[in-house]
């Protein structure tokens, strides 16, 4: 018996109080076809023992019929549940699967290697905080590897893992790990790639240097590659600094009650904190902020509240309330990044209905800059965007909005395209005028505010584990 089932024979409610409070990572794994994503989750969830019997039986049973290890236990089927992507032995949509350790809880996006379903791979990065990118020990750096890269760069990932896996057909050769390694950092120099770059030799199918450290390796003393998941820093990427709620719902039970809800994007905000609701640039004071819990004297980045207001002021979904000395910029034309996800190509002047957080209004494509070539990552002139491809354009809205740069925040900086007689999702996209200042400016750990806030945090949120505000 685990550690983990023997917590849950003895306290179950100690357990799930222990498990509720963990905090989250979620991350992505990437690369090219056949470089074992799918095998690395299967052997994280089977060697943390978070597979049940019954799915460890009915696996083995498909690995003799399905299977690409000629009938020995093929881990990729825990992941690869569509009929397609067991009869090619490839991953086609993106999977998610949950598991979790003492230290952490996590949500695993299982992406797909093919050029083809390269929309699906950004769609499984842009939630992500993290992201593991494989490379097949044999063949280094490829093309599936470079793409992806930029992906990851272009939805703004702090943390990369490269683990370099399938060792064990290479000896475990340090030198094959130091070459890879430096021909991956020269790459991600030239495309200017900022996140932090871990390097893990790992072998998926054997499980050496994932959940348990590997005797074949002697010459790597660093942390396995579960050790990494569960130590690794995400909380500084929040932004503490510039209050943004966009309204998703106004309570109104009664006449004497009009609270607005919303999950906030980025900020702190207090009781008694004066905000403006944009694009009426109506001003009030906030009098209550309340959760389902309880009231609370502030609240900050990713908590869902209702906030009330000491004035009556007309707010409606689609608003943003904000701090009346941090205001974002307003316009309605803006340089976006977009990732086309539909047959039918986007081309200038189609008009689309454009979702960002809660806010709906139409647009339309004014002009194109130019499209990535995803391979080669050379800059091509372009009128169009097909299927899969990544441009960068000019977006003209009917309406003017409040908005931040997708890098400082992605909740404000980005946005979806809908087909306005489908409503199908078919592209996605992020604005990347840069308009706020001393957006990563730290305040000081030890000033008064910071220690009264993090005093508060810790009281009532105890999984939250950031050291400073940024």
């Amino acid at each position: 018996m685990s550690v983990q089932e023997k917590k849950i024979a003895d306290d179950i409610e100690s357990y799930l109080k222990e498990h509720e409070h963990k905090q989250l990572l979620r991350f992505i794994t990437c690369g090219s076809v056949d470089d074992g994503k799918s095998t690395l989750i299967g052997r994280l969830l089977h060697d943390s023992k978070m597979i049940f019997e019954d799915q460890l039986t009915a696996i083995k049973n498909d690995s003799k019929k399905s299977g690409t290890t000629n009938g020995e236990f093929d881990l990729a089927l825990l992941v690869d549940g569509l009929a397609s992507e067991r009869e090619q032995g490839i991953t086609i949509d993106v999977a998610y699967r949950y598991f979790a350790t003492d230290k952490r809880k996590f949500i695993i996006a299982d992406t797909p290697g093919h050029e083809q379903y390269t929309r699906n791979m950004a769609t499984g990065a842009s939630t992500a905080d993290l992201a593991i990118i494989l490379i097949d020990a044999r063949y280094g750096v490829q093309t599936q590897t470079k793409r992806h890269t930029f992906i990851t760069k272009l939805l703004g990932l702090k943390e990369l893992v490269i683990a370099i896996n399938k060792m064990d057909l290479v000896d475990f050769s340090e030198d094959t790990f130091n070459e890879i390694k430096k021909d991956y950092i020269s790459f991600a120099k030239d495309l200017g790639v900022k996140a932090n770059l871990t390097f893990i030799p790992i072998s998926a199918l054997d499980g050496d240097n994932v959940v348990n450290k590997s005797t074949k390796s002697p010459w790597y003393k660093e942390d396995t590659l579960l050790e990494v998941l569960e130590n690794i820093e995400v909380s500084s990427q929040r932004d503490l600094t510039h209050f943004r709620l966009p309204v998703q719902y106004v309570n109104r039970p009664n006449l004497d009650f009009r609270g607005f809800c919303g999950t906030i994007a980025s900020g702190v905000v207090k009781v008694g904190d004066v905000v403006t609701v944009l694009p009426s640039g109506k001003s009030s004071t906030v009098k209550e902020i309340i959760t389902y819990d309880s009231d609370l004297e502030y609240a900050y980045t990713q908590q869902a509240i209702t906030l009330t207001l000491k004035d009556e002021i007309d707010i409606s979904r689609g608003d943003i309330i904000v701090k009346s000395d941090e205001q974002p910029a307003q316009a309605k034309l803006f340089n976006v990044r977009i990732v086309w996800m539909d047959e039918t190509p986007l081309i200038k002047g189609k008009s689309y209905y454009i979702k960002r957080a809660s806010t709906v209004t139409s647009g339309s494509i004014d002009s194109f800059h130019y499209k990535t070539n995803v391979n080669t990552l050379e800059e091509e002139t372009t009128h169009k965007l097909e299927l899969n491809e990544i441009g960068f354009a000019k977006l003209s809205l009917n309406q003017t909005i409040a908005y931040d740069s997708y890098e400082y925040n992605k909740t404000m900086g980005s946005f979806i395209i809908i087909d306005r007689v489908t409503n199908n999702t078919v592209g996605a996209g992020m604005i990347v005028d840069k308009v706020l200042e001393n957006s990563n400016q730290v305040i000081d750990e030890h000033s008064e505010f910071e220690i009264e806030l993090n005093s508060l945090i810790r009281k009532h949120f105890p999984h939250w584990e950031s050291k400073k505000i940024v």
